[in-house]
């Protein structure tokens, strides 16, 4: 079976949540990435040194400069003709290019899978992954999304894949790209992150949110997360959000601060090594997948833990 991923990059490095669906798709058969973009030379060489990588398809136009879903699905749909499965991490990107390649195929998406089975069978959460289903398809072309954080992330380099340029399809003149406003932020990414401090809505106002999350994190060398609820409420922006319809996360430790556990958050990120919560409500269905608890007034605990760090 040759597979076809979807390459992520910030125009000039290969994302983390490529390496975690190029070792998914390495359970398929043979691995051939999907370039897209303007001036992705670098990136094609990046993504040819990943081990396991047998081809890196190029596609190098105006019209995918942004990445526009629009403009990409159809590039896909073609190269589906010589592929029997794509694969895209389960990002905002992603999740914005594979159910146009499947309308475009004909097929059934299957999102998020967490393992593969088989060359026809899936697991996937369900019910904000309370439960776990196992799906089979009989379609004979796959498009699958990722839950990367449930896969082991692919050598970066040792790989000698051979990079091959396509012809493009052009701009579909379906949508246009008219700006984006990027946040600068010195610490890590929240979805590669090794720690992750998060805040819920008990932290009161954005104030205190950034006065007692941002100098533990800062310590601990950690993302800033931060609850719907907190995101909601205005104390963090939106792209802080950890949770089902936020980010999913896997980092080695999870800290999360006036956080009550509600099942949406627990989604994202209950696959965390070790989960350390604080909270003063000693009830909080946080606790329940907490590997340290701490029963306190944040307030005062969160200060004292930074001063001890």
């Amino acid at each position: 079976m040759k597979t076809l991923v979807w390459v992520e990059h910030d125009g000039g490095t290969v994302k983390d949540t490529t390496l975690a669906t190029v070792t998914a798709a390495a359970k398929l058969g043979e691995v051939h990435l999907i370039v897209v973009g303007q001036g992705v030379d670098g990136v094609a060489q990046a993504a040819a040194e990943i081990a396991g990588v047998g081809k890196v398809h190029v596609a190098d136009d105006a019209a995918y400069a942004n990445a526009l879903a629009e403009n990409v699905a159809p590039l896909i749909a073609e190269l589906m003709g010589h592929h029997d499965a794509f694969l895209a991490p389960s990002t905002t990107t992603g999740k914005n290019i594979a159910p146009r390649v499947a309308a475009l195929i004909d097929v059934m998406q299957i999102s998020d899978i967490l393992s593969v089975e088989g060359p026809d069978s899936f697991t996937r959460p369900i019910y904000a992954g309370n439960a776990i289903a196992t799906v089979k398809t009989s379609d004979t072309k796959l498009v699958l999304t990722v839950r990367t954080t449930a896969f082991e992330k692919a050598a970066a380099e040792g790989g000698s894949g051979t990079i091959e340029a396509i012809p493009t399809t052009g701009d579909a003149a379906k949508s246009r790209f008219v700006g984006a406003e990027k946040a600068e932020n010195a610490r890590p990414e929240l979805t590669s992150a090794k720690v992750i401090v998060s805040g819920g809505r008990a932290l009161g106002s954005e104030e205190q949110f950034h006065a007692l999350i941002d100098p533990l994190a800062d310590k601990l060398g950690a993302a800033v997360g931060a609850s719907r609820a907190a995101v909601d409420a205005g104390y963090a922006p939106n792209d802080y959000q950890v949770g089902q319809t936020g980010k999913i996360v896997a980092p080695e430790v999870y800290v999360a601060v006036g956080i009550s556990g509600a099942i949406q958050h627990l989604a994202g990120m209950k696959d965390s090594k070790v989960i350390v919560a604080i909270n003063k409500d000693e009830d909080a269905p946080i606790f329940q997948v907490a590997d340290i608890g701490l029963v306190g007034d944040l307030f005062t605990v969160v200060p004292e833990l930074t001063d001890k760090v």
